[in-house]
Protein backbone atom coordinates (compact mmCIF):
# COMPACT_ATOMS: atom_id res chain seq x y z
CA UNK A 1 0.00 0.00 0.00
CA UNK A 2 0.59 3.17 -0.82
CA UNK A 3 0.02 7.10 -0.02
CA UNK A 4 -1.95 8.46 -2.57
CA UNK A 5 -1.78 12.27 -3.08
CA UNK A 6 -0.39 15.25 -1.60
CA UNK A 7 -1.92 16.11 2.21
CA UNK A 8 -5.16 18.85 1.62
CA UNK A 9 -6.63 20.98 4.32
CA UNK A 10 -9.47 19.32 6.05
CA UNK A 11 -11.11 18.80 9.29
CA UNK A 12 -10.80 15.55 11.07
CA UNK A 13 -13.61 14.85 13.77
CA UNK A 14 -13.58 12.14 16.48
CA UNK A 15 -16.51 10.65 18.39
CA UNK A 16 -16.77 8.39 21.27
CA UNK A 17 -19.31 7.19 23.32
CA UNK A 18 -18.38 7.53 26.65
CA UNK A 19 -19.08 4.50 29.27
CA UNK A 20 -20.13 2.47 25.81
CA UNK A 21 -18.02 -0.96 27.17
CA UNK A 22 -19.82 -0.46 31.03
CA UNK A 23 -23.13 -0.03 29.22
CA UNK A 24 -22.62 -3.36 26.74
CA UNK A 25 -21.64 -5.06 29.91
CA UNK A 26 -24.23 -4.20 31.91
CA UNK A 27 -27.14 -4.39 29.22
CA UNK A 28 -25.64 -6.79 26.96
CA UNK A 29 -24.96 -6.88 22.98
CA UNK A 30 -28.07 -6.32 22.24
CA UNK A 31 -28.52 -3.42 23.82
CA UNK A 32 -25.25 -2.29 22.62
CA UNK A 33 -26.46 -2.93 18.62
CA UNK A 34 -29.21 -0.55 19.52
CA UNK A 35 -26.90 2.45 20.75
CA UNK A 36 -24.89 1.74 17.22
CA UNK A 37 -27.85 1.48 15.16
CA UNK A 38 -29.14 4.88 17.08
CA UNK A 39 -25.37 6.76 16.46
CA UNK A 40 -25.70 5.43 13.06
CA UNK A 41 -28.83 6.77 12.49
CA UNK A 42 -28.19 10.40 13.83
CA UNK A 43 -24.96 10.61 11.45
CA UNK A 44 -26.71 9.94 8.55
CA UNK A 45 -29.24 12.32 9.11
CA UNK A 46 -27.02 15.12 9.45
CA UNK A 47 -24.00 14.72 8.00
CA UNK A 48 -23.65 17.07 5.23
CA UNK A 49 -22.79 15.58 1.21
CA UNK A 50 -19.20 17.29 1.44
CA UNK A 51 -18.38 15.13 4.55
CA UNK A 52 -17.89 11.28 5.33
CA UNK A 53 -17.29 8.44 7.54
CA UNK A 54 -13.65 7.45 7.19
CA UNK A 55 -14.19 4.74 9.34
CA UNK A 56 -15.43 3.01 12.26
CA UNK A 57 -13.65 2.26 15.34
CA UNK A 58 -16.14 0.56 17.91
CA UNK A 59 -18.31 2.62 19.05
CA UNK A 60 -16.52 5.99 17.43
CA UNK A 61 -15.97 7.19 14.09
CA UNK A 62 -13.64 9.28 12.69
CA UNK A 63 -15.36 12.00 10.12
CA UNK A 64 -13.84 13.82 7.11
CA UNK A 65 -15.28 17.60 6.68
CA UNK A 66 -14.24 19.38 3.29
CA UNK A 67 -14.18 23.37 5.35
CA UNK A 68 -14.37 23.92 9.01
CA UNK A 69 -17.48 26.21 8.90
CA UNK A 70 -19.50 22.63 7.96
CA UNK A 71 -17.70 20.66 10.04
CA UNK A 72 -18.40 22.84 13.40
CA UNK A 73 -22.10 22.97 12.33
CA UNK A 74 -22.36 19.90 11.88
CA UNK A 75 -20.78 18.49 14.96
CA UNK A 76 -22.69 20.60 16.71
CA UNK A 77 -25.69 19.17 14.68
CA UNK A 78 -24.49 16.08 15.71
CA UNK A 79 -23.96 17.25 19.69
CA UNK A 80 -27.39 18.31 19.97
CA UNK A 81 -29.01 15.32 18.36
CA UNK A 82 -26.70 12.65 20.37
CA UNK A 83 -27.97 14.85 23.35
CA UNK A 84 -31.88 14.52 22.63
CA UNK A 85 -31.97 11.11 21.67
CA UNK A 86 -32.34 10.42 25.17
CA UNK A 87 -29.75 8.21 25.40
CA UNK A 88 -28.55 6.21 28.73
CA UNK A 89 -25.00 7.57 27.00
CA UNK A 90 -23.09 10.80 26.15
CA UNK A 91 -21.16 11.22 23.46
CA UNK A 92 -18.08 13.28 23.05
CA UNK A 93 -16.45 15.48 19.84
CA UNK A 94 -12.67 16.13 18.77
CA UNK A 95 -12.38 18.65 15.80
CA UNK A 96 -9.05 19.56 14.47
CA UNK A 97 -7.89 21.25 11.17
CA UNK A 98 -5.10 20.25 9.39
CA UNK A 99 -3.19 18.78 6.43
CA UNK A 100 -4.03 14.78 7.36
CA UNK A 101 -2.11 12.58 4.97
CA UNK A 102 -4.99 10.31 2.77
CA UNK A 103 -3.89 6.19 2.77
CA UNK A 104 -6.65 4.80 0.37
CA UNK A 105 -9.72 5.90 2.16
CA UNK A 106 -7.93 6.57 5.09
CA UNK A 107 -5.97 9.74 6.87
CA UNK A 108 -3.35 9.29 8.78
CA UNK A 109 -0.41 11.31 10.61
CA UNK A 110 0.38 14.06 13.36
CA UNK A 111 -3.36 15.89 12.36
CA UNK A 112 -5.25 13.14 12.91
CA UNK A 113 -3.39 11.82 16.15
CA UNK A 114 -4.29 15.49 17.32
CA UNK A 115 -8.09 15.24 16.13
CA UNK A 116 -8.14 11.75 18.14
CA UNK A 117 -6.33 13.24 21.32
CA UNK A 118 -8.80 16.16 21.49
CA UNK A 119 -11.68 13.63 21.39
CA UNK A 120 -9.75 12.08 24.46
CA UNK A 121 -9.82 15.40 26.64
CA UNK A 122 -13.51 16.26 25.79
CA UNK A 123 -15.81 15.59 28.53
CA UNK A 124 -19.17 13.64 28.01
CA UNK A 125 -21.91 15.51 25.56
CA UNK A 126 -18.83 18.33 24.37
CA UNK A 127 -17.59 19.45 21.69
CA UNK A 128 -13.72 20.66 21.50
CA UNK A 129 -11.89 22.13 18.44
CA UNK A 130 -8.72 23.01 18.39
CA UNK A 131 -6.81 26.53 17.38
CA UNK A 132 -6.45 25.92 14.14
CA UNK A 133 -10.37 24.97 13.98
CA UNK A 134 -11.02 28.56 15.38
CA UNK A 135 -8.80 30.32 12.96
CA UNK A 136 -9.79 28.56 9.83
CA UNK A 137 -13.81 29.51 11.12
CA UNK A 138 -12.19 33.26 11.38
CA UNK A 139 -15.50 35.59 11.33
CA UNK A 140 -17.41 32.94 9.34
CA UNK A 141 -18.48 31.72 12.59
CA UNK A 142 -21.70 32.84 13.01
CA UNK A 143 -23.44 29.75 14.67
CA UNK A 144 -21.46 28.79 17.93
CA UNK A 145 -19.87 30.13 20.38
CA UNK A 146 -16.00 28.58 21.32
CA UNK A 147 -14.80 29.57 25.01
CA UNK A 148 -11.33 29.19 25.80
CA UNK A 149 -10.10 26.34 27.89
CA UNK A 150 -6.53 26.97 27.24
CA UNK A 151 -2.96 24.63 25.85
CA UNK A 152 -3.54 21.15 26.60
CA UNK A 153 -0.87 18.73 26.98
CA UNK A 154 -2.26 14.94 24.96
CA UNK A 155 -0.60 12.23 25.14
CA UNK A 156 1.77 11.66 22.43
CA UNK A 157 1.34 15.33 20.92
CA UNK A 158 4.87 17.43 21.50
CA UNK A 159 3.36 21.08 21.95
CA UNK A 160 0.42 21.78 24.06
CA UNK A 161 -2.97 22.14 21.87
CA UNK A 162 -5.22 25.44 22.52
CA UNK A 163 -8.49 24.27 22.68
CA UNK A 164 -11.81 25.78 22.62
CA UNK A 165 -15.17 24.42 23.84
CA UNK A 166 -17.96 24.84 21.15
CA UNK A 167 -21.61 25.11 21.39
CA UNK A 168 -24.62 27.11 20.41
CA UNK A 169 -25.42 30.23 22.72
CA UNK A 170 -28.64 28.80 23.37
CA UNK A 171 -27.05 25.95 25.11
CA UNK A 172 -27.01 27.89 28.44
CA UNK A 173 -30.15 28.89 28.72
Amino acid sequence: MSSSSIPSHCAIAFTDIVGFTEFTSAHGDGAAMEMLDIQDQIVRDVLPDNARVVKELGDGLMIWFADAVTAVVTCLQLRRRFLEAHSPLWVRIGLHWGTPNRRGDDYVGHDVNVAARIAEVAGPGELLVSDAVRICLGERNRDARLDELGPVVMKGISEPVRLFRASYPEDDE
